[in-house]
């Protein structure tokens, strides 16, 4: 998997003045927050959790190609 800035994050600010964040390439990283930098910040602890996700599984899937 890529790094963070190596994907296009789209910011948008809700109907209830909250800031929404995702990577539209990714369709469950999005995160928000009251603030700019809580979205963006959130947004970077999803992501982290979707990349060692993602990185047990490929783990998983050589496994049992062996």
């Amino acid at each position: 998997m890529k790094s963070l800035k190596d994907y296009t994050i789209v910011i948008r600010l809700d109907d209830n003045n909250t800031f929404v964040a995702h990577i539209p390439l990714i369709p469950s990283c999005h995160a928000w927050g009251k603030t700019l930098d809580e979205a963006c910040a959130e947004l970077v602890n999803v992501f982290e959790m979707i990349q060692e996700e993602y990185s047990e599984m490929v783990i998983s899937n050589a496994n049992t190609l062996n």
